[in-house]
């Protein structure tokens, strides 16, 4: 039986933080869904386009023995339900500290009983990714500073050509 797992997020964009998560859950199941949040509420400042794209050159580097096919796909509704209809039985979740925590305990919970049969499972982020937030990243890289050390190249190119003054 293949094990399937999601790490659902909006990724505005993917950071180092989000790149750790990925290769670690990617270490613990057959297939891991990066399920990319279409939440138009939140005004993204990348389109769902451009984070899935930027998803998929950062996990296109990832791979190897021992890691799961990766895959990237956009979700609306619960994320519960996605994980049904997707095959998944794990949730990731990635901490960076004691006040994600708070609010991931919480939200587990009621994952927990909308859908009993998906475990949700806390990665804790490397602690040189600790201090990283897509909303961070995006002010910094707005007020003309630099990203290079919390994201990669490219998306940190890509955050310097939307804000390009």
């Amino acid at each position: 039986m293949q094990r399937v797992g999601v790490y659902p997020g909006t990724f505005d964009p993917v950071h180092n933080g989000h790149i750790d998560i990925i290769q670690r859950a990617a270490r613990l199941v057959d297939r891991l869904i990066i399920a990319v949040a279409i939440n138009e509420d939140k005004g993204p400042l990348f389109s769902l386009d451009e984070r899935t794209e930027m998803l998929l050159n950062e996990t296109g580097r990832l791979g190897g023995k021992g890691m799961a096919k990766i895959e990237i796909l956009p979700f609306k509704n619960l994320v519960t339900q996605f994980a049904h209809e997707n095959g998944a039985t794990v949730i990731f979740r990635g901490l960076r500290g004691v006040a994600d925590f708070d609010y991931e305990f919480q939200m587990a919970g009621m994952n927990a009983r909308l859908n009993e049969t998906v475990e949700t499972l806390f990665l804790m982020a490397e602690a040189n990714h600790q201090a990283l937030a897509s909303k961070l990243i995006r002010e910094i890289a707005r007020l003309g500073g630099e990203v290079a050390g919390f994201t990669t190249p490219d998306v940190a190119a890509k955050l310097k050509q939307k804000f390009k003054r």
